[in-house]
């Protein structure tokens, strides 16, 4: 388990894994038939009026750490620097939010994968920990895949249901942006960063249909479309001891992941003729 207080660059990920801290020679040497390289992505954005605008790439950071201390010591699998900027335009008008356009953060992904497959390697998972994110990342896994030949996977942390114990129920369905989660999860890693004293309880009014939650994409929206405070959720619910549990759950399903991702041979899909 990762020490109580979070500091960032230390620990496994950071002080054996992180794969900047190696010398040419030493990435010449890395087995590239296994190796694994981890790229998250993140951003900077508003969080309401309680939580750092670096809440997504913090948070990627919290959960790496994790993970990586939970993954075997031999694990051929290496930690790049995150992308703290991500699409953010959803959020655009907010102090504090600072986008990439869609064009400029697929150009600087594939950029990267091009990148790594002239070191030799082969395999890239992106890491995403900013909703905005998501179809732009999973779009780009298949582009990556056609250019380079790299096999890309595709990891969403949000998506494991980590927290689930934790939270309620219309926080698992609407809890999308700086609620119990997400504070939570930065009040454990960072607890000054966050002003509990402002945080706030804010759910869209969701339409009785099943064809138009706001999980499913059923239409586009912004953030001002959904809320007054810049958060979907209830902060008020956040705690340090549920971050720090939910960090430890988190951590255990990703390194889990990250396994099932460098044993995975793209080859084994097809069956033998």
């Amino acid at each position: 388990m990762l020490n109580l207080s979070f500091n960032r660059y230390q620990g496994k990920a950071w002080d054996r894994c992180f794969f900047p801290r190696l010398s040419k020679l030493e990435v010449a040497q890395v087995p590239k038939d296994d190796a694994l390289i981890v790229l998250p992505v993140g951003a900077i954005e508003q969080h309401g009026p309680h939580m750092p605008v670096f809440t997504d790439t913090l948070i990627s950071e919290v959960l790496l750490t994790e993970a990586f201390e939970q993954l075997p010591d031999d694990a051929n699998i290496w930690l790049l620097p995150a992308i703290p900027y991500g699409k953010s335009t959803e959020h655009l008008g907010h102090p504090g939010t600072i986008t990439l356009s869609a064009t400029t953060l697929m150009a600087v992904v594939m950029d990267i994968a091009k990148s790594l497959s002239k070191s030799g390697f082969q395999k890239l998972v992106l890491v995403n920990t900013h909703g905005g994110n998501t179809d732009l990342l999973n779009m780009m896994g298949r582009e990556i895949r056609i250019e380079t030949g790299l096999a890309v996977f595709r990891l969403d942390p949000g998506g494991l249901g980590a927290a689930d114990e934790w939270i309620t129920p219309l926080e698992k369905q609407a809890g999308i942006h700086a609620g119990d989660m997400e504070t939570s999860l930065v009040m454990s890693a960072k607890p000054d960063w966050v002003h509990m004293e402002l945080a706030p309880t804010e759910y869209p009014n969701y339409p009785d249909s099943r064809y138009l939650g706001l999980r499913n994409r059923a239409f586009a929206w912004v953030m001002d479309d959904l809320s007054h405070s810049g958060i979907s959720g209830d902060a008020t619910q956040a705690t340090i001891t549920k971050g720090r549990a939910m960090s430890e759950k988190y951590g255990a399903h990703i390194a889990e992941a990250l396994l099932s991702f460098q044993a995975f041979e793209m080859a084994s899909l097809k069956k033998s003729q």
